[in-house]
């Protein structure tokens, strides 16, 4: 069995911009006072399981609802970058 969706969550807590992602989200969301920076590389191991619903990121390989989840969170990150991409971009013209 493939290890593609393991070796990418692990890529995607590594991702300062996603842990950023995570500390921004948590002020969005639940009003916490969690300055960018906060998340470290376990928080957000931690926080991709609980999310994911498993144990291990080794499960999402195998658990199907767990890789729809992990695809989600994804894409939900790569809308951020982007939007946030974007408006670096217009105010650097």
């Amino acid at each position: 069995m493939s290890q593609h969706l393991a070796r990418a969550a692990g890529m995607l807590c590594r991702d300062p911009a996603f842990r950023r992602y995570l500390d921004q989200r948590a002020r969005a969301r639940f009003g916490a006072d969690v300055p960018d920076g906060t998340h470290t590389e376990e928080d957000a191991g931690d926080w991709l399981r609980r999310a994911c619903g498993v144990a291990s990121r080794s499960e999402l390989d195998g658990n199907p609802s767990a890789a729809a989840m992990l695809r989600m969170i994804q894409n939900r990150f790569n809308r951020w970058r982007a939007r946030r991409q974007s408006s670096q971009g217009e105010r650097s013209c």
